[in-house]
This record gives C-alpha cells, sequence and structure tokens, in this order.
C-alpha cells in the first residue's frame, strides 16, 4: 500500500460545474446581470465562464437522470456593499443582506447571499482590513 506524499496538494481551482435547466437563461444571467465574461458556448448543453483563473462551466442536462452538479458560488468582492448594490439594480434579490460573518485577528469577513435562475446558492465575501 502507498503512503500519501506529505508534498502532495491540490491547491488550485481550474473549473467549477454548474447545472442549469435553463442554459441560455442561466448565460444572461451570469453574463449580462453578474457581468462575468462569457469565454464561449458549446451547443447545445454548454457555456462557459472566466473568473479570474477559473473557469465556470454551466451545463444543461440532456435527459432527466444526467447527473447534476450543485454547489455555491462565493465571488470575492472588494466593496460588498457597492456591489449588492450594483447587483440589486440590475435586479438581483438578497436572500441574506451583507453582514459580518466573522472577525479574525487580521480581518473581518463579510457574505451576503442571492440565487441564480435554477435556485442555486451565490455569494458576495470581502475581507475587511484594518
Amino acid at each position: 500500500m502507498n503512503t500519501p506524499s506529505q508534498s502532495f496538494a491540490l491547491d488550485q481551482l481550474g473549473q467549477i460545474g454548474l447545472s442549469v435547466s435553463d442554459l441560455e437563461k442561466a448565460v444572461g444571467f451570469y453574463r449580462d446581470v453578474l457581468g462575468m465574461k462569457h469565454l464561449f458556448s458549446a451547443p447545445p448543453s454548454m457555456a462557459f465562464f472566466a473568473i479570474g483563473a477559473v473557469r465556470l462551466m454551466l451545463s444543461r442536462n440532456e435527459k432527466p437522470d444526467s447527473e447534476r452538479f450543485g454547489c455555491a458560488l462565493y465571488f470575492k468582492v472588494a466593496d460588498i456593499k457597492g456591489t449588492r448594490d450594483a447587483l440589486a439594480a440590475r435586479g438581483v434579490i438578497f436572500e441574506v443582506e451583507p453582514h459580518m460573518l466573522a472577525k479574525m485577528p487580521d480581518h473581518e469577513l463579510w457574505m451576503a447571499f442571492f440565487r441564480d435562475p435554477d435556485r442555486n446558492l451565490v455569494a458576495l465575501m470581502c475581507e475587511r482590513r484594518g
């Protein structure tokens, strides 16, 4: 039996997969409402976006019994209240308004939560220093 290497670590996220029921509606939301960069689509069931160095794959299920991806997306922002106001002006309804979640020794962790058209959880997170 192999012993795990102490130096091995998965430390970079390359892509996030998220299942959606209506690909066109989801593309519109992520591109037009959230302002994300649409990289390309692979019709009829996939679209890809850039989130910094990470890629977001939206995938429409071809069959009712196909695999669904469920996850929460946490977007780091510098100004959580300003970002919240900009998204609200675009029609985003927040379930949880910006609030301090935890006070760390060197920063405060703030979060706010909303849903995409498929009710996937999306969050804003802000690490306020000083």
